[in-house]
Formats: C-alpha cells, structure tokens, sequence
C-alpha cells in the first residue's frame, strides 16, 4: 500500500498493518523511528502509538498506508502555565491532594497523589471508629444493607482503628469493572471477582524525553539462553558489534554473552558454574533462591543487569551494581540450576524499597513465578523487621502482579479475622502492614482499588462482597507456588557499616 514516490521520513506517522491478539488485520496508527536499505529494500521501524514498546518492529513498505501519511510537526515553543512563559506544565506526579473529613474539619495529612493510585488520607486514632466484620453467611435470611445505602468514604487514617464489616452481597449486574487490558505474567486471578487491571495514565508512565533514537529501539534481535530463545522485548546496551548477531549465546550459569554456538561450546568447557554465585538461601522442592552481592560478584551482576534490561524498559541500571542484592530464583534439574527470575534490592533504602527491579523470563511467566518473587522479597522484609514497597514507577506487567498479590494477601487477612467474645472483629491499617510488611500507603491504595472501604453510621468499614469472596478463593485454589518461611535461612546485615560492603 506504499506509494514509492513519497518519501517516508523518520518522525512520521501513518497506519500500518498487524495482526491483533486474535490474529485478525488492524491498522494501528504508528511513528516511524528509523529507516534502513537492505539490498535496495527498505525497512522500517515503527512503533505503535499508544502501544507498549515491545511491539516495535521492523516492516516492509507494503505495510504501510501511505494515503493516511502525517509530517512531523514542528516543536512547540515551551509550554507555558499561568500565562508564565517557561513554566513546566502541572503534572499529576506533583500535584498535592488534600482531602477532607466530614463537616469541613480539615485533615492533618496531605498526601501525595497520583492518577494512577489515589491514597486518602486519614482521619487521627480518636476519630476513627470501631468496626465489625460479619461471619461468612450466604443464608438467605440474613439482612444485607445494599452498598448505595452507605455514605460516601471521606477520608481514613493509617494509625487509627479502621472498621471492617463483612458484608456479602450477592452479585448485582453492572457492577463489575471493566477491564483496561494488559497481560499479566502470572493473571492467576484475571477472570475472577477481583479487579486485576492497571489503569494506564498517571505516573505508571516515566518521562521518556532523554531517551534517544538508538535507545528507543530493539538492537538484540534474539538471545539463546540455555534450552530457550527469547526475543528481546527492549533495548540492551550490549556490545554494539553484537548487535548485528543474528543470535546472542548465553551462559545460563555465569550469563557471559558470546557471538557464537562455538564461543559457547567453548566456554561451557571451561565455565565451573552450575548455579548463580552467592549463597543458597531457600530451598523447596526444585525451587531455589541464591543471594548475590553486587560489588563481590560484579561480572554476573552486571550480566544479569544487561539481560533484564532487554525485558524491562524504565530500569536503568547495568554497571554500578556495588549497592545492590540481587536474588535470583532458579529451577533445579540434573543439569544445574536454571534462571526463573530475579529481582534487585538496594543495601540501605531510605525510601523503604524491598525491590529495584523485577522480573521473571518470558519462558517462564503466567506460571506463577512472579507472584513468589514478590512474595518472597516481603518474606526478607519480614525478617528485617520492615515494611516494603517496590521502587516506582513499576511496568505494566510488574503493576498486575504487584495488585493481585497484595488484594490475596490483605483478603486473607481479612477473611481469616475470627470473633471474639460475640463482638465483631476490628483491625487497623497499622495491624494489616505489620502482619503483611506491606507499606500503609499500599495497604490502602489496594482497599481502594478493590471498592472495600465506605462510611457508614459514623464508620469506616470494609465491606467484602460476594463476588470479591468468591473471587479471592478461586484465585488462592490456583496459586500452587508458595514461600515457606521454614525453608528460608537468612541474615540481614547492617549496610550501613561500610565494611560489610
């Protein structure tokens, strides 16, 4: 469908053709990032607007609709606020939500707020009132109130009593919510009762504006690693005469990269490691954790770093791998230890982070291997004595997981609340992020996100339906892969004796 006698340049925009989900023909609009002559062919790499940047590609030009040709556009002048020339636009990722109680009092804290995640903020300890959670009943008999009978919520507090009342509603049509897409590399629970997808505005998105032609496009065009070929979902800074590789070799042990199947044969003869270097510190069954430094074991380190980065696009870390833990997860099989997954964490966060990056391997996802990688990095925050969060912004993927492991982990906690003494069980946001190690701030923007909290007769209660019930035990049914904190032998370290480095 290209027209040869228009030229198409870098910066341009038109449909092209690809094929959906459900192998169908759809003519997405995409930009035009390079241009490339191959024996007197030309190729073009696209990316699809509104698309993740895994989709990339290079096409031929009868993929092109030429008729629906778009020029760049000149750059606007600086965006101005206020009429102020030279001001930054206001952005969601600075703006300051103050929300207020009831009856115009103000709340003693702001919080920061995203588009993507609303936390309220919380009215003090002596305000907040008690609470009651109903034993599971589905009798008939038993009186529900319906949801639009409660007031609306205005505002909740991390450090005072939060009330959970067990409501459950049977399910009401038009009152599941729809779905923004994605893809889950676990979405054990995308099809029950509990809402699974990220929204996709706010600060899920990182400003791109630094990033130049090269880094904007896939430069590895596939990597053998052990048993499997993956192709690259982002740009890696490899080597750039490995670049032009039609295959890049790895090592599965030590994740040295070589430019052949014999350079490989070559080093597997010489190469002495069956597992990742470090200490073993989980084991069960064939799943394994290893513990890595990064300043001791600086080569695998800065392998695995250069691996990720071909499937993680807002992380950037490669070379400066000295303040960071690595834990890497493998699979035990009569050959050695195999890659799953891994994820990093600093030595002394003073943003209270248990995770920098994450990731499981494409070979290996939607298994549930991302969900134990998130567990088990809560599971060291729990022997620390912390309380974790990942650090920001998370990818799309990383999102799903990270929303659906903290909805099954607070729901458990919540439906496992026993009564004592005939009255109804209570317990604080504070209670839920000690048990959990989840930070407050999580703790409250998933209540959220799942519709469980409302105010009602002068109390803030979590109201658990139906559906989200019956959701959550479907969910917990396929989750087969868990941590067992009797198998972990672990240490923490005080890093911020410089000698411990």
């Amino acid at each position: 469908m290209a027209d040869h006698s228009v030229e198409i340049t870098e910066g341009c925009r038109l449909p092209v053709l690809r094929k959906n989900q459900v192998n169908e023909d759809e003519w997405p609009l995409a930009e035009i990032l390079s241009v490339k002559d191959i024996q007197g062919k030309k190729l073009y790499y696209v990316h699809y607007i509104d698309f993740n940047k895994r989709l990339d590609e290079w096409v031929t030009p009868d993929r092109l609709d030429i008729k629906k040709l778009q020029f760049p556009k000149k750059e606007a002048k600086t965006p101005m606020k206020d009429g102020l020339p030279g001001s930054r636009p206001s952005s969601p990722e600075r703006d300051v939500l103050i929300l207020q109680k009831r009856k115009a009092e103000s709340v003693s804290l702001a919080t920061q707020v995203t588009a993507a995640t609303p936390v309220p903020s919380l009215p003090s300890s002596t305000e907040a009132s008690q609470a009651s959670v109903y034993p599971a009943m589905r009798d008939s008999s038993f009186s529900i109130k319906s949801r639009d009978e409660h007031e609306p919520l205005t505002s909740l507090t991390t450090n005072g009593t939060t009330s959970i009342q067990r409501h459950l509603i049977p399910p009401q049509p038009g009152r599941k919510r729809k779905s923004c897409g994605g893809t889950d590399e676990d979405s054990q629970d995308s099809s029950d009762g509990i809402p699974s997808a990220p929204r996709m505005t706010g600060s899920l998105v990182s400003d791109r504006s630094h990033d130049d032609i090269v880094t904007r496009m896939k430069n590895i065009d596939c990597i053998e690693l052990g048993r499997h070929r993956l192709k690259p979902w982002y740009f890696s800074p490899y080597p750039q005469e490995l670049t032009s590789l039609l295959i890049l070799y790895l090592c599965e042990f030590c994740l040295k990269y070589l430019k052949s199947l014999k350079c490989l044969q070559r080093h597997l003869t010489k190469c002495n490691l069956r597992h990742p270097p470090g200490n073993e510190i989980y084991r069960k069954g064939t799943i394994s954790f290893f513990e890595i430094d990064g300043r001791k074991n600086k080569a695998y380190s800065q392998n695995l770093c250069l691996l990720a980065k071909c499937f993680l696009d807002h992380k950037t870390l490669y070379y400066d791998t000295d303040p960071f833990l690595f834990y890497v997860m493998t699979e035990y099989d009569s050959k050695g230890f195999h890659i799953v997954g891994y994820f990093s964490k600093e030595k002394e966060s003073t943003e209270d982070y248990n995770v920098a990056c994450i990731l499981t391997l494409p070979p290996y996802q939607r298994r549930g291997y991302g969900k134990l990688l998130i567990e088990f990095s809560y599971e060291l925050s729990k022997v620390e004595g912390k309380t974790g969060t990942p650090e920001k912004p998370l990818s799309d993927l990383g999102l799903l997981s990270y929303r659906s492991y903290w909805s099954q982990t607070i729901l458990e906690i919540l439906m496992d609340l026993k009564s004592e003494n005939g009255e109804r069980p209570q317990i604080t946001i504070n209670e839920i992020s000690e048990i959990t190690s989840v930070k407050k701030e999580d703790v409250i923007s998933t209540l959220q996100y799942l519709n469980l909290i409302n105010y009602y007769k002068g109390q803030y209660i979590l109201t658990l339906s139906e559906d989200i019930v019956e959701g959550h035990e479907r969910a917990m049914q396929k989750r087969h892969l868990r941590i067992d904190p009797k198998c972990l032998h672990f240490t923490p370290k005080d890093w911020s004796k410089r000698g411990k480095w």
